[in-house]
């Protein structure tokens, strides 16, 4: 088995609701992803896939639609006069805690058909979220 990673960085708002700590009020964080790719095969080049692919398609689209964005639940109070602002916000039916954030992340390097099984989003040094369906009872501990 094959296993590489890619790390990016990228600004972004959130506040959580239904939340009674700090983060119940809007703030940003300085986020930093790692993308794992796995596979049994490498291609022609001797690569599981080139680092500037990932690049081209899971940061070009997290730069493009997440980073330095509002990133808020739908039904948050904040909304409609961020909006009025103008303010560039990303709405989602969930609260925008790193877990969410990681599995979106995770799903969209799906959609982009890359061999993915993890996504770790770690918004401070010292705190991450890691999205990986299906490692719960994983023999090799991930």
């Amino acid at each position: 088995m094959y296993r590489i990673t890619r790390q990016f960085h990228f600004c972004y708002g959130h506040r959580l609701l239904n939340y009674e700590g700090k983060c119940r009020f809007l703030h940003g964080h300085n986020g930093l992803v790692e993308i794992t790719l796995e596979g049994e095969r490498l291609d022609e080049r001797g690569m599981l896939r080139d680092f500037g692919d990932i690049k081209a398609s899971v940061q070009q689209w997290v730069d493009e639609n997440l980073d330095h964005r509002m990133l808020l639940r739908r039904d948050d109070p904040a909304v409609q006069p961020l909006l009025e602002l103008d303010e560039p916000l990303v709405l989602l039916d969930v609260n925008p805690t790193a877990e969410n954030i990681a599995r979106i992340i995770y799903e969209q390097s799906l959609a982009d058909d890359l061999p993915v099984t993890e996504v770790r989003l770690w918004e401070t040094p010292k705190c991450h979220a890691t999205y990986c369906p299906g490692a719960i009872g994983r023999a090799d501990g991930r």
